[in-house]
Order: C-alpha cells, then sequence, then structure tokens
C-alpha cells in the first residue's frame, strides 16, 4: 500500500462489520479510515481528503442518508450506501439524495471492492485533466484560457464579465467534476452565494449553449452543483 492508493472513510455504527470492513478493504490495497457515526465522520472529513465514503443509513443520531445530503452541499465526495433495505424505493431515495452507488447488505465483499473501483474510475485522473499544456480548456468550437479568463469561438471573443469569467475558470480547472455552488461561488467572488452561482451559469448558457435550456457543457449535477463538460 501507498500514500498514492485511495483513501476510503467507512462509516458504521456496527463495531465488527466496521472493523471487518477495514480488514479486508486494506488487503485489497486501499487505505481505510473509520468512524462509527456521522458526527464522527465529519471530524475526520474536516482534517483528511478521502477518495470515497462507504456510509452506512441506517445510523443513531444522524442517519446515511442526512449526512449524503448533507455533505453534497459542500462536497463531491464519492459517495456508496450501504443499508439493510433493498426495496427499489429505498434505493432511489438513497440516489436523491445524492449517493454514487447502493449497496444491500449482507453482501460479498468482492462485490463491494468491484464497485468502489468502478466509482473511481469514473474520476477523472490528473493525468486526464483537459486543460493542456497552453492552459487552455476546449469544449465544442469554444477555447477558454484559464490564465487570461478568455473564451472564444474560432477567432471571436466572447465578452465575459468577471464574475462569470472566474465561474468559468473553476469549473474549467476541474472539467469533467461536478463542483459544488458553494465552492463556485468562493471561487467566482467574495459575494457570491448559490443564488449568484446559478444567475451567472443561466449568463454563461446564453452565451454558450446552442440551447440553454438543454446544455450540452455547462451542465447542471444534481444535488451537487454544476460541471463543464470539455472535450
Amino acid at each position: 500500500m501507498t500514500d498514492e492508493a485511495p483513501h476510503i472513510l467507512v462509516v458504521d455504527d456496527d463495531t465488527r462489520l466496521r472493523d471487518l470492513l477495514k480488514k479486508y478493504l486494506s488487503e485489497q490495497g486501499f487505505r481505510v479510515t473509520t468512524a462509527g457515526d456521522a458526527e464522527e465522520a465529519r471530524a475526520k472529513l474536516r482534517s483528511l481528503a478521502f477518495d470515497l465514503l462507504v456510509l452506512d443509513i441506517m445510523m443513531p443520531g444522524e442517519d446515511g442518508l442526512a449526512l449524503t445530503s448533507s455533505l453534497r452541499e459542500v462536497s463531491v465526495v464519492p459517495i456508496l450506501l450501504l443499508t439493510a433495505r433493498d426495496d427499489v424505493a429505498d434505493r432511489i431515495e438513497g440516489l436523491e439524495h445524492g449517493a454514487d452507488d447502493y449497496l444491500s447488505k449482507p453482501f460479498e465483499p468482492r462485490e463491494l471492492v468491484l464497485r468502489i473501483k468502478a466509482i473511481l474510475r469514473r474520476i477523472p485522473q490528473e493525468s486526464e485533466s483537459p486543460v493542456g499544456k497552453d492552459g487552455k480548456v476546449s469544449f465544442g468550437d469554444f477555447t477558454f484560457d484559464l490564465s487570461r479568463q478568455e473564451l472564444r469561438r474560432g477567432d471571436k471573443h466572447i465578452y465575459l464579465t468577471s464574475g462569470e469569467a472566474a465561474l468559468l475558470k473553476a469549473l474549467a480547472e476541474k472539467a469533467g467534476v461536478a463542483v459544488s455552488r458553494d465552492l463556485l461561488g468562493e471561487q467566482s467572488g467574495a459575494s457570491a452565494n448559490a443564488r449568484t452561482v446559478d444567475v451567472q451559469i443561466t449568463r454563461l448558457r446564453r452565451k454558450i449553449e446552442e440551447n440553454p435550456k438543454y446544455p450540452r457543457y455547462l451542465q447542471t449535477a444534481r444535488g451537487v452543483g454544476y460541471i463543464l463538460m470539455a472535450d
């Protein structure tokens, strides 16, 4: 195991299962940290960076669904939910709260590993960054220069306000990855909030999208924020 191995946070109030998962996932090459409830999980999240959360739904106090919804307001970290419930409605509810996947108990540990790997494969790696060596990101006919915060369509310069340019830069830096409204607000201006971000996205879509109501490039990541789909 190396420092580059994916770091997983396992959150479950069942001490035996928590310990078993830590042992098994560690044997599979992951770095693993555990927490017994939502409060402990929040403390770990404040001090450590994780690549994925394995989160039990049925926990005393703040349950897994509530924690997932709360995290989705500020983070795009992948979340795999564990639950003893297996109804279709329960699975849908978990996904609607922002989870990336859902696994019912009891489960085969190998299946959990395969699902974790599948989720991690969907996350663009730094080597796959759409930002070119020239510091530009391309999408469709458009090219955005991150350092100059300049948008062009072919040879034509597209005017952007300072707020729109800062917002597009924040999205371009993480192109292909959903970015939360809170983070976009922080990076696009001290006075920006979720509502301001939504307004700026609407304006950007009018300048970029052929049909702003059905965006191809500036897409909404439901329950998270927005994502720039680069080439």
